[in-house]
């Protein structure tokens, strides 16, 4: 079991705009319209968050990839471009996205920007990567007609499975851009090099990034789905677990030690590459924590509800809930996919955790949807100075 203070403490935004109408009911999401200066200082608050959490000790900041959210949950397009203005006012701290969408990404413009960013900072980069939530964004940001779906929606199962094709074959492509002094690659959906290039008086033959990573980096993808599970220990990607039940977590958490075990003939501890996300509201009172969590909790399941964000919570038969739950906050509450309360009760929810999975990645949510930034800032102290303490 990994010690309290040994363990690596994230702090995880989705960089939002300071809502006053946050929760349940109206308005509708799509109804929201936020100028450019509200975003784009919503963007500044963010990095000042950052710089804040290397102040408090967190070992890693996250940030987000979205596009052309005018309602304002989500302003910040680049994460691998915001986090290179990060690193130029940090020392120690690392940064990552949760996540880069890869299928919004030409995959050798995503190896040479992380490089560069990962090099000029010191090594301090980390390459979080996903297959993406907004069919809004992916359609608009690829050439290939990539969209996104989901496994609980029949109707969206050929996008889901072409979108998996394409981050697949993408992400060999970075791995291989990344680690081999030249190379080359041969799928279904690229070929690099383009056959028939010429140069010099002969084809090109391979390429070569530049730069490649002169540091060791780390690869961290979410892990939402059996398909994903199958996948992620073989290719040697940490796997990065949330917004499921606790119980449905440790099946996967065991499951990948397992598929990683069988893939590298390498048996991992408990702790090693898997990272626990887990959303808090810490207050001094019960009472006063559930009101303040509630606004923002109703105001993320609104937004994130109808792309099937909530499959990994727990149906009353014991099974993954049913296609396009809404859930409550207590029903949040009792699958721990947010942790309320005085700063006794979370590191109670946190110890559980702990003890359930042994983890030594933990990265908490502390911003909810419309929080202010001095809100979120002051959740990232209070988990640092009033529950990281209280662990063992």
């Amino acid at each position: 079991m990994v010690a309290a203070q040994d363990l690596k403490l994230g702090a995880f935004f989705f960089g939002g705009v300071e809502m006053d109408d946050a929760g349940a009911g109206a308005p509708n999401p799509m109804d929201r319209r936020y100028s450019n200066e509200e975003c784009w200082k919503a963007t500044l608050d963010y990095v000042n968050s950052a710089v804040e959490a290397e102040r408090l000790g967190y070992d890693s900041f996250w940030t987000t990839e979205h596009h052309f959210q005018h309602e304002g949950y989500e302003v910040v397009p680049n994460g691998i471009l915001i986090s290179t203005w990060i690193a130029a006012q940090t020392t120690k701290l690392r940064f990552g996205s949760m996540f880069n969408v890869v299928p919004q990404w030409n995959p050798l413009r995503l190896a040479e920007d992380f490089s560069t960013l990962h090099n000029l900072s010191g090594g301090r980069a980390i390459l979080g990567v996903g297959r993406g939530t907004v069919p809004r964004e992916v359609l608009h940001l690829n050439d290939k007609g990539v969209s996104i779906g989901s496994q609980d929606n029949p109707d969206q199962q050929a996008a889901d499975a072409f979108n998996r094709e394409i981050f697949e074959e993408s992400m060999e492509i970075v791995r291989r851009a990344l680690n081999q002094e030249s190379f080359s690659f041969e799928g279904e959906h690229y070929q690099i090099p383009i056959p028939g290039i010429p140069d010099r008086g002969s084809t090109v033959q391979e390429l070569t990034l530049i730069p490649r990573p002169i540091h060791p980096y780390e690869i961290w993808q979410a892990v939402t789905s059996p398909p994903t599970l199958d996948y992620v220990p073989v290719v040697d990607h940490g796997a990065v677990f949330w917004n499921q039940h606790y119980s449905f977590i440790k099946r996967f958490w065991d499951t990948y030690g397992k598929n990683y075990t069988a893939a590298h003939g390498v048996e991992l501890e408990a702790h090693q590459k898997r990272m626990l996300v887990v959303s808090v509201r810490i207050e001094d009172t019960m009472e006063q924590a559930r009101a303040s969590a509630l606004p923002g909790h109703d105001e993320f399941w609104k937004f994130l509800g109808p792309y099937g964000w909530s499959r990994g919570y727990m149906g009353p038969d014991g099974k993954p809930a049913a296609p396009g739950l809404i859930p409550t906050l207590d029903e949040s509450i009792e699958n721990k996919t947010i942790l309320v309360g005085p700063p006794e009760k979370v590191a109670e929810e946190v110890q559980f955790l702990k003890d359930l999975l042994g983890f030594e990645s933990l990265t908490i949510f502390p911003h909810m949807l419309g929080d202010s930034y001095k809100k979120a800032d002051e959740q990232m102290a209070r988990f640092k100075e009033e529950v990281h303490p209280l662990l063992t």
